[in-house]
């Protein structure tokens, strides 16, 4: 489903992940595989789904799967002058947790191509489309949570602080596994304006915490780094490899409740039309 959900726009054949992968492997073979890329793969890897043990470096019985496939699509990037991105490995691991390595590096080039992924994803060169799409989510936050709106411009807390790291790895991240599983289905086949309605609900779910009297004890939260929180989360004895808002109790019921009441305000009408605004030649 989600293959298909995606499609395939690039028209890549089922043979580029062989391609690119060879090319990769020719390239760690020399020593010409550049070694700082190579730090930020094994670096992404270690923080990548650690409760399910399965991409753990060098134990892991899919550690090897993902890196082949990061290491391919650093050359398929490569190839339009583009370098990695600390996250992606989130992504690929979700995708080979779901189908063989030759889909999943088809559906990761495909998926990261839609225009926000590829936005976020574009690092210098697309950071006016960035910043176009931190000026939707801040409409979107004012016209149906304009408490949280208000507390943010307060504290000067911009989308730029969160919706990166909530972004490049499509929540893996920061939700439960069981969540991000359910958001994926959704997200997959409905695209962009479903990954900003996703967004608006954790803030929703976060609401009761997110006035601090100061900016600092806020961007902690929203990093998931609360130390009170920590605190409780130790005390009760919770997992703390999992998702970093775990310790804040967010899970995917409580997620779904917060995306299902936004029917009342939510409008895809409104999205279309702040895309249209922001990004006029998309």
């Amino acid at each position: 489903m989600w293959q298909n959900a995606v499609g395939n726009d690039l028209a890549l054949s089922k043979d580029a992940y062989k391609a690119c992968l060879s090319r990769a492997k020719r390239a760690l073979s020399s020593g010409t595989f550049p070694t700082t890329i190579l730090g930020f793969i094994d670096e992404d890897i270690k923080t990548t789904l650690p409760s399910l043990h399965l991409f753990a470096p060098e134990t892991g019985p899919m550690y090897e799967d993902l890196k082949d496939l990061l290491c391919a699509w650093v050359v398929a990037r490569s190839d339009e002058g583009q370098g990695y991105v600390t996250g992606v490995a989130k992504i690929g691991a979700m995708l080979l947790l779901n189908m063989p390595a030759m889909q999943a590096f088809l559906v990761m080039r495909n998926l990261l191509e839609r225009h926000c992924m590829r936005s976020f994803y574009g690092g210098y060169t697309s950071k006016d489309d960035v910043q176009a799409y931190y000026r939707i989510f801040d409409t979107l936050l004012a016209d149906g949570m304009p408490k949280i709106y208000f507390n943010f411009k307060q504290h000067q807390v911009s989308p730029a602080a969160y919706l990166p790291d909530w972004i490049l790895s499509l929540f893996l991240d920061h939700l439960p596994f069981e969540a991000c599983a359910r958001l994926w289905d959704v997200l997959l086949l409905e695209g962009d304006s479903f990954l900003y309605r996703a967004a608006l609900a954790i803030l929703a779910v976060l609401e009761p915490r997110l006035f601090f009297p100061d900016s600092r004890e806020l961007l902690e939260l929203l990093r998931g780094e609360n130390k009170a929180a920590l605190e409780v989360a130790k005390r009760d004895g919770r997992p703390l490899n999992g998702g970093k808002y775990e310790i804040y109790g967010v899970d995917e019921e409580s997620l779904w409740e917060r995306i299902d009441s936004m029917d009342e305000w939510w409008k895809e009408s409104t999205w279309t039309r702040l895309i249209q605004r922001e990004l006029p030649d998309l």
